[in-house]
């Protein structure tokens, strides 16, 4: 794909990437891309984005260009959901899961973002009913029982049946990208890339009797708090987005190809899952 204008993203802390920030200028220049930002993310880098062009928040580029990590690349891909605008990040994290390419590789992960060398892979998401400009997660939806708070009492629905109702910590419902995050730790499965469906499982839930359920593309999940009980807090990829009222309900639905995640030619699902997290047993 033809590169003309791309879009940095860094994280909320981006002391770490500035310097990649000045690399990133320089060689977009050398490749005759015009590098941008929104002025917030211009603020971070005041000495290292002369030649950085601030625009407007609602712009469209060519290519994301994210040096952060997982977060960072998430935070990119529901800003460009329902967009062409691909995202390609560079891990500046911790895991870095979702990124093209690794730090070490800096100089080659900057050429072949501006000059298109790569894939775009299709995301699903979880689409949620909340009034916001971004109401998807490209990872996971959170319920979440507030800190010092009481034990929460959660249930959910699909498909008119209510299919698990327990108290527990919160809940989480999760896309494939997202099964390898808060999914996990709740030994939820594993869902593989290209797969069509999401997992819900409880979190911390107070019975032996609780799996976690693989819930068909289709179907739509209704996630319940029960009447009584305190307000759960809610968050799509690890950001807040609002409370979950005693006696309310929140509906999502899983979505194909919201947003573009970029890959470089040949990534595998399968060795990233081995080289991030070890083999499996």
């Amino acid at each position: 794909m033809s590169v003309k204008r791309a879009m940095l993203i860094t994280p909320a802390h981006p002391e770490r990437s500035t310097e990649a920030v000045a690399t990133a200028s320089e060689v977009a220049r050398a490749a005759g891309v015009q590098l941008i930002s929104t002025p917030d993310e211009h603020e971070k880098h005041l000495d290292a984005a002369a030649h950085i062009e601030k625009v407007a928040d609602g712009e469209r580029p060519d290519v994301c260009l994210v040096l952060g990590g997982d977060g960072s690349i998430l935070y990119a891909l529901r800003h460009f959901a329902h967009t062409d605008v691909p995202v390609f990040g560079i891990n500046f994290g911790t895991i870095g899961f979702l990124a093209a390419i690794e730090r070490e590789q800096l100089a080659d992960g900057l050429e072949r973002a501006f000059s298109g060398d790569f894939e775009v892979m299709d995301m699903p998401a979880l689409t949620v009913d909340l009034q916001l400009d971004h109401a998807v997660a490209l990872n996971d939806v959170s319920f979440l029982r507030q800190p010092h708070g009481r034990v929460a009492e959660l249930s959910y629905t699909i498909g008119e049946e209510e299919v698990g109702s327990v108290r527990c910590d919160g809940l989480v419902a999760a896309t494939p990208a997202g099964s390898t995050g808060y999914n996990l730790a709740n030994s939820g499965p594993i869902l593989a890339w290209g797969v069509k469906g999401y997992v819900v499982s409880f979190i911390a839930p107070h019975t032996l009797a609780a799996r976690a359920l693989v819930v068909a593309p289709d179907d739509a999940l209704i996630v319940r708090n029960a009447a009584g009980r305190e307000p759960v807090e809610i968050s799509l990829d690890g950001a807040a987005a609002g409370e979950l009222a005693p006696g309310a309900e929140l509906e999502m639905r899983f979505r194909e190809s919201v947003s573009k995640l970029a890959q470089l030619p040949g990534a595998n699902f399968y060795h990233r899952i081995r080289e991030k997290f070890g083999k499996l047993a």
